[in-house]
């Protein structure tokens, strides 16, 4: 006896060409085409929620460093206090400091020189 794929065969021709929507040109509609777009843009988009990690940490360190010397400080020199005085506050905070509430973060700086 002959076995047909039709209804998995379709079912997942259906699905891959579902997630290539919005995609221009063949990429849209070809699944040959569309399977290579679809499997590269999942990769992309696993490699850069990794990335968007990295440059988070660095924009954080980048408004941290320019409230630290606003108040006469670097941010190395900062950080290295803020551990020393055994402050657990994280760069995502301090950043966040930094940027909208200027007089906190002076706070936090004059703590960490005293």
């Amino acid at each position: 006896m002959r076995i047909k794929r039709g209804i998995g065969h379709v079912k997942r021709r259906k699905n891959l060409l579902k997630q290539a929507k919005g995609y221009r040109w063949g990429r849209k509609s070809q699944p040959k085409k569309a399977k290579v777009a679809v499997t590269k843009a999942l990769r992309y988009a696993y490699i850069h929620r990794r990335t968007k990690k990295r440059d988070m940490r660095g924009l954080w360190q980048v408004r941290i460093n320019a409230g630290a010397r606003l108040n006469g400080m670097t941010y190395s020199k900062l950080m290295h206090a803020l551990k020393l005085k055994k402050v657990e506050l994280d760069r995502k905070v301090l950043a966040d400091l930094a940027a909208n509430h200027p007089e906190a973060f002076a706070a936090v700086v004059t703590l960490a020189k005293s």
